[in-house]
């Protein structure tokens, strides 16, 4: 089966910045959509960024022009890259992969990578 493995995270001051990698154990092609959640203490999962196989990509309005998400396929690793970070991105970091077998849509989470965001 098919994991993920995310890695990249730290400690980093404000206004920092720091690249998440997402890398697969198989061929990210053989994936629909990827994409970074994070959830802070006491607080649900959210989603971050999306990146197609093919398309646009999508953020939430709270990374939107800090963060970007980017696929280098031949690695079979998705990136984040976080700019301008503040001490609100701090939290854990997921990235999830979703993916179709006989028909039936199913998705891969990775372990989490920490990031805080502290002075």
């Amino acid at each position: 089966q098919v994991q993920l493995v995310e890695s990249g995270g730290g400690l980093v001051q404000p206004g920092g910045s720091l690249r998440l990698s997402c890398t697969a154990s198989g061929n990210i092609l053989s994936f629909g959509a990827i994409e970074w959640y994070r959830q802070a203490p006491g607080k649900e999962r959210e989603l971050v960024a999306r990146i197609p196989r093919s398309g646009s990509t999508n953020y939430a309005d709270s990374v939107k022009g800090r963060f970007t998400i980017s696929r280098d396929n031949a690695k079979n690793t998705v990136y984040l890259q976080m700019n301008s970070l503040k001490p609100e991105d701090t939290a854990v970091y997921y990235c999830k992969a979703n993916a179709v077998k006989s028909s039936i849509p199913y998705v891969i989470w990775g372990q989490g990578t920490q990031v805080t965001v502290s002075s």
